[in-house]
């Protein structure tokens, strides 16, 4: 038993050495990108059922290091500030598909073939969900947005405040990095690394080539896996490279890498609750189309070069060991940070003061900080709040005051979450 758990811990640990300095560097661009990019300018250019409104919306969905749970907000923002159902669905689906964080990353466990086939196939996701719902649909007419004013969530801020500094831009820049964006997909990047450090340990690489070897039979499998499960697309992939080094076609890989952070349960039903069963369809068609068909062109590619492994696993060789056992180091203090941070902050018992009642309201969609963020913003403006609190292990909106619960459930579903019967304490 002893051997067993040192065997996974060494396998999880050699991971960490390969991924980490791609993902310190991923989650800095990642940094620089969500403070270069203007939101304000980007969201006008997605309005419309067009075929350009669909192209842009997938084109800047790319590289936007936004998960599977994080992109619902971002998306209801969309939808409620004019965007068409289409440029809605291209959005959707190739923001979590990828990252510019994801794509480093991809490239230290699963090597260039991978890094470019990947993006490309994000990409074609979003224009095709995106022209298949503006050809289904007719019109659209935008929505009265409840609380746009003010919103200023990290992943789809309009609001210009005042320029800040340039120490305060330099800080801004690494603490989304390497403290909001390690804490909304460090769970998910600690699970793919323990998931994949099994899998490579413990699992007999003839059984998974026995199963998975063909596409016949993986591809379907991966797709049942990945579609109603939430996992974001870097925290899949060393449980991808695992299963393609035991084995599995690389095309099956692709499948589970494309379905996985594209689909889940959440993402499902507010496509379905806000856009419409029709869109839905035309979404959940796109992505697994997209899935097998860039996953049987790897398989092709791959047979043709020989099955050359390099294309697969040749990755950052040429680093030294001490900048990868440094990087490691440095990813671990950030992940432990992350988790401890969510571990140890609670909901404190609620009494009655003399401000008002305090009411704690369940939020079973809420998956991560830009939830958390959103969420906040959203009640902030209603009249007679006078303090809220959001906690995300619990899933929980504690408020403060004498307010309107109507108001409260108008705005959280307006931002894309279900909100549950509240507890008056």
């Amino acid at each position: 038993m002893l051997n067993v758990f040192s065997g996974v811990l060494t396998a999880a640990w050699d991971l960490m050495l390969e991924m980490s300095p791609y993902l310190l560097l991923g989650f800095l661009a990642a940094g620089i990108l969500n403070f270069l990019i203007p939101k304000d300018k980007i969201y006008k250019h997605f309005a419309g059922n067009n075929f350009k409104a669909s192209f842009k919306a997938a084109l800047f969905g790319v590289p936007l290091p936004i998960c599977s749970c994080g992109v619902i907000p971002v998306a209801a923002y969309l939808r409620d500030k004019g965007a068409g159902k289409g440029a809605t669905v291209s959005f959707l689906s190739s923001t979590p598909t990828t990252g510019i964080d994801s794509i480093l990353a991809t490239y230290s466990l699963l090597g260039p073939l991978f890094a470019i086939i990947r993006p490309v196939a994000a990409l074609f996701a979003g224009i095709f969900g995106g022209t298949l719902t503006n050809i289904t649909e007719n019109s659209h007419k935008p929505q009265k947005n409840l609380y746009s004013e003010g919103h200023s969530c990290s992943s789809c801020s309009t609001e210009k405040a005042s320029s800040p500094g340039i120490m305060a831009k330099i800080k801004n820049v690494f603490s989304y990095a390497f403290f909001d964006l390690v804490g909304d997909v460090g769970k998910w990047i600690v699970l793919g690394i323990l998931i994949g450090s099994v899998i490579g340990f413990l699992i007999p690489g003839n059984i998974i080539e026995k199963y998975l070897g063909t596409p016949w039979l993986a591809y379907p499998l991966m797709l049942l896996v990945s579609i109603p499960m939430y996992i974001c697309a870097t925290g899949s992939i060393p449980i991808a490279a695992s299963l393609i080094l035991k084995g599995m076609t690389p095309g099956a890989g692709l499948v589970f890498l494309i379905a996985g952070p594209a689909t889940n349960v959440a993402t499902l039903s507010f496509t379905g609750g806000k856009l419409g069963k029709k869109t839905l369809l035309m979404y959940l068609f796109s992505i697994v189309t997209t899935a097998v068909l860039f996953g049987l062109l790897l398989d092709l590619i791959w047979t043709l070069s020989g099955k050359d492994m390099s294309l697969l696993t040749k990755s950052m060789q040429m680093l030294p060991h001490g900048v990868k056992i440094t990087s490691a180091l440095l990813l671990s203090g950030l992940l432990i940070n992350a988790l401890m941070h969510k571990i140890i902050i609670k909901p404190k018992g609620s009494k009655l003061d003399g401000n008002g009642k305090i009411k704690i309201y369940k939020i079973p969609d809420m998956t991560c900080d830009h939830c958390t963020k959103t969420i906040k913003n959203a009640v902030k403006e209603i009249p007679g709040i006078i303090s809220s609190e959001v906690f995300l292990p619990e899933k929980q909106l504690k408020l403060t005051g004498e307010f309107d619960e109507n108001a409260i459930f108008a705005v959280i579903n307006k931002a894309g979450f279900k909100i549950e019967k509240n507890m008056e304490k």
